[in-house]
C-alpha cells in the first residue's frame, strides 16, 4: 500500500512540474503514468526481494534440522516468528502479508500445529495452492467435506499444472466413497495435462476398479499428512511457483 502512495505521489508530483512549466496538463499526464508505473514496479520488486530473502533464510533454518523432535520444533518455531517479524513488509505492497501467512501455515501444518495452520491459511492468498491442498488435507481429516472440496477447487484453479493437486483432490474423495466424483476430478486433470502419465495412469487405475496410488508423487504427497512416509521427519522440498520452501 505504501508503494503505491509514492508512486501515486511521484506520479502526480510529475505532472504538477510539467504543469509549472508552462504546458498543459495533458502534456504531464503521459510522463506522470510512466514515473507511476515505474516507480511501483520497482518498489514491489524491492518488497518481494525482501520476502525472498527473509523465505530463504527461513529455509536454511528448517533444511539444518536433526532428528531431535525437541529441536524440530524449536526450529519450527523460530522459523514462524522469522516470517512474523515480516509482516509488516504487507503495509507497503499488496500480496506479501497473504503469502507470508501461507507460509507459516505451511510450517505449522508440517508440525501437526493444523489448528494454528487454518488460522494462517484463510489469511494466505488463494494463488498459493499448496496451502490451498494443505487447507483441504485439514478438512478432510476434520471431515468438513464441503470445505475440503473447496479449498481443493481452488489449489487446482490456480496449480491446474501441478498434477499432486489433482491426485490429492481425487484421494480424498475415493477416502469419502465418492468414486464418481474422482473419476470427474482426474479426467479434470488429464485435460488440464494432456501429456502428464501420471495424471494418466491414476486415471486408467481408477476406470479400471483398481487402486490410486500416490507413490509417483512422493515426497511432496508426504507434505499433505495425508499418509505417513517411511520415516516420520518432516520433509521440506523446494523448487517451483511453490513460493520460498514450497513455491507454487
Amino acid at each position: 500500500m505504501i508503494n503505491l502512495l509514492l508512486s501515486l505521489a511521484a506520479g502526480v508530483a510529475v505532472v504538477v512540474l510539467v504543469k509549472l512549466f508552462g504546458f498543459g496538463l495533458l502534456a504531464g499526464i503521459i510522463p506522470g503514468t510512466v514515473v507511476f508505473l515505474a516507480l511501483f514496479v520497482v518498489l514491489g520488486r524491492r518488497s518481494f526481494t525482501q520476502l525472498q530473502a527473509v523465505v530463504q533464510a527461513v529455509q536454511a533454518e528448517l533444511s539444518s534440522m536433526s532428528a531431535n523432535k525437541k529441536e524440530q520444533l524449536a526450529k519450527a518455531d523460530k522459523a514462524v516468528k522469522m516470517l512474523e517479524a515480516s509482516l509488516p513488509l504487507g503495509r507497503w505492497q499488496f500480496l506479501v502479508e497473504p503469502e507470508i501467512h501461507g507460509q507459516i501455515g505451511m510450517i505449522k501444518h508440517l508440525f501437526k500445529d493444523y489448528d494454528g495452520a487454518l488460522a494462517s491459511f484463510k489469511k494466505s492468498s488463494g494463488r498459493n495452492y499448496f496451502a490451498k491442498a494443505m487447507q483441504a488435507a485439514i478438512y478432510f481429516q476434520k471431515k468438513d467435506y464441503t470445505s475440503m472440496q473447496q479449498s481443493f477447487e481452488a489449489a487446482v484453479k490456480h496449480g491446474n499444472k501441478e498434477s499432486l493437486m489433482w491426485a490429492a483432490y481425487a484421494w480424498c474423495l475415493i477416502q469419502n466413497k465418492k468414486d464418481d466424483e474422482a473419476l470427474r476430478v482426474l479426467s479434470r486433470g488429464v485435460e488440464a495435462n494432456p501429456s502428464d502419465e501420471k495424471l494418466k495412469k491414476a486415471l486408467s487405475a481408477l476406470q479400471n476398479d483398481k487402486r490410486l496410488k500416490m507413490s509417483p508423487w512422493e515426497p511432496m504427497w508426504w507434505q499433505l499428512g495425508l499418509e505417513s512416509p517411511p520415516m516420520q521427519q518432516p520433509q521440506f522440498v523446494g523448487g517451483g511457483r511453490r513460493r520460498g520452501f514450497m513455491r507454487r
